[in-house]
């Protein structure tokens, strides 16, 4: 089986690499896909090649656009690894509404892979079955959701998550190790962890979800508070963890 993977950046090197398929590349930078190539196997595209399954795996904010134009290159499946999973899905059922059809979301960078893959499968089928068993079989956990369930997630997990960490570099002093506590000291090792990628990457995060204003208004109400005041938001921002 060949998988035609549009977008030969990390996320499309990654599915390219861990599904049971020759990969075969195209990105709008020839160079990119050529060294796709040389990093995980497979071939370039050709031009109007079909594809048995075709896996978009450009940035979230082409999504749509890419799976509109590449959708009828497949003639089993399409898949998409992009990240934001309401619009593709739709685009996809839209698109290609008789192939099998599923988004998977890796919530990981590439580099620390296996882990935990979100899954929306909108239309399975024996093509796709093969391709959830290649992505477990290579280690990652993989669970069902729904596109709204995922992408209210990813406002909290990423959009949230993300500004907290970046607001907390920028309001910041860089103090010399022997000064941190466990807290900060941990606070630092996200900040190396988030500004060690791409500033493009986390900018789609950031525009594609909501989450940064609700860190800066719950950074307010702190820093405004009083002592009773505080206490309240303190007991408010205690978890009790589940996996509901």
């Amino acid at each position: 089986m060949e998988v035609l993977i549009v977008g030969a950046g990390a996320m499309g090197r990654w599915i390219g690499g861990t599904v049971d398929a020759t990969p075969v590349f195209t990105d709008l930078d020839e160079a990119a896909a050529a060294a796709a190539v040389e990093a995980v196997g497979g071939r370039t595209a050709a031009p109007d090649e079909q594809y048995e399954v075709v896996c978009i795996a450009v940035p979230m904010s082409a999504a749509e656009a890419t799976i509109a134009t590449y959708a009828d290159r497949a003639t089993a499946a399409i898949i998409d690894v992009t990240g934001a999973m309401a619009g593709a899905v739709d685009a996809m059922r839209t698109h290609a509404p008789e192939l099998e059809r599923i988004s998977f979301h890796p919530l990981f960078a590439p580099e620390n892979a296996p882990g935990n893959v979100a899954v929306v499968s909108d239309n399975a089928g024996p093509v796709t079955d093969e391709l959830r068993a290649a992505l477990a079989a290579a280690g990652n956990d993989l669970f069902e959701t729904t596109p709204k369930e995922h992408d209210e997630a990813m406002n909290s997990v990423q959009a949230s998550a993300h500004a907290a960490v970046l607001a907390y570099a920028l309001a910041t002093d860089d103090v010399p190790d022997r000064f941190q506590t466990p807290v900060s000291g941990g606070l630092e090792e996200l900040v190396e962890q988030v500004t060690g990628n791409t500033p493009a990457v986390y900018a789609e995060i950031q525009s594609t979800f909501d989450g940064a204003e609700d860190v800066a208004a719950a950074a307010r109400r702190i820093a405004e508070a009083d002592d009773e005041a505080f206490e309240r938001l303190y007991r408010a921002a205690e978890r009790t963890t589940t996996d509901d």
